[in-house]
């Protein structure tokens, strides 16, 4: 999966998707972990620990594929992910050990803090946003007193319960809501903010997937929040992942991301003088017009999968289905791309 994320251009950093569950104990499964992610991308990368031993010895590591400890330190490329509370309100003593080994260490971390609206977080939204936020400022407040001005990223993730069953529901609306209120908290604070979005209840890469995924990005990417996670790939409320989707994925990110960036107004993309000049002096239309050329690549993002030709042209072309597209796709990157950037 970290090498299909190495070649999408919309996926940024990539965090750890699945478990190893062939690992048969945690220090064996944290460090083999980091070593897959790291030689599978040049991206940054996200993962998590179970002890402060595992960190020390990836931090070992990290040093080795830095060069040496002060290149690390220098340029950190990879990330805790740290569940150092146990909602409601409480310190989780083991993950705090982790998080003082890579506050130590020079590792960044994601502050997590992981309520589920309805059992242990309120029922209410508002105050389960409260609740997160209070949770993460907690654990800010432990990082700066290890070491002030540790590089840490606030995580309030709180989560959403089907109240009719209990079960998260990682796709709902809901959700959405959650996740974009706490990414604009994230800016009412000035603090680096990290949320996560499209983890779809959808168990394959189907409609229900892309409807769920769609406006969950939507609404979470235009919130303000500086990274998105579990945002490519995730199936099943984050219990499963699909290679396939990674490649879906990719072309609705990119999506998210040119409505993120907005419409540029200014004197040259008003174009007063380019719609005077093919008004009056002809051809009546903007395709040779030298701004479209320039704009073509800049301002417009085009997708790599889905389709947009014609019905005609489509049928022509065998009617293809984005899902038989995506699993091409999937194999030809696996096939053929190795990074070697670990020597």
């Amino acid at each position: 999966m970290a090498r299909i994320v190495d070649v999408m251009d919309h996926i940024h950093y990539f965090q750890r998707p699945i478990v190893a569950r062939d690992m048969t104990g945690g220090f064996d499964l944290d460090v083999n972990t980091a070593y897959a992610c790291l030689s599978g991308t040049t991206k940054h990368v996200g993962t998590s620990f179970v002890s402060p031993q595992s960190v020390e010895a990836t931090l070992e590591m990290l040093h080795i594929i830095a060069g040496d400890e002060k290149a690390w330190r220098q340029r950190p490329f990879l990330s805790q992910s740290n569940c150092f509370v146990v909602p409601p309100l409480k310190f989780a003593v083991d993950a705090c050990r982790c998080l003082e080994a890579a506050i130590y260490g020079g590792m960044p971390v994601l502050l997590l803090s992981a309520g589920q609206a309805g059992a242990t977080a309120t029922a209410a939204l508002a105050s389960t946003i409260i609740q997160a936020w209070a949770e993460v400022l907690a654990g800010l407040a432990y990082v700066n007193a290890l070491k002030p001005g540790a590089v840490a990223i606030c995580g309030p993730w709180p989560f959403v319960s089907d109240l009719r069953t209990g079960a998260m529901s990682g796709g709902s609306g809901e959700q959405a809501l959650l996740m974009a209120a706490c990414g604009q908290m994230g800016g009412y604070y000035d603090l680096t903010t990290g949320v996560a979005s499209a983890m779809t209840d959808a168990k394959m890469p189907d409609a229900q997937s892309g409807y769920e995924k769609g406006y969950n990005h939507a609404l979470v990417g235009n919130s303000g929040a500086n990274m998105i996670y579990e945002s490519a790939g995730m199936h099943a409320s984050l219990l499963g992942a699909c290679k396939e989707s990674l490649v879906i994925d990719n072309d609705l990110i990119g999506a998210v991301q040119r409505t993120i960036r907005g419409i540029d107004v200014s004197v040259d993309t008003l174009s007063i003088e380019g719609i005077k000049e093919v008004c009056e002096q002809g051809p009546g239309h903007y395709l040779g017009q030298p701004q479209t050329l320039d704009l073509m690549e800049r301002d417009y993002v085009y997708p790599d999968l889905a389709d947009r030709s014609t019905p005609k042209e489509w049928e022509e072309l065998g009617k293809p289905v984005l899902l038989d597209k995506a699993v091409e796709k999937t194999r030809e990157i696996l096939d053929t791309h190795f990074p070697a950037h670990i020597s």
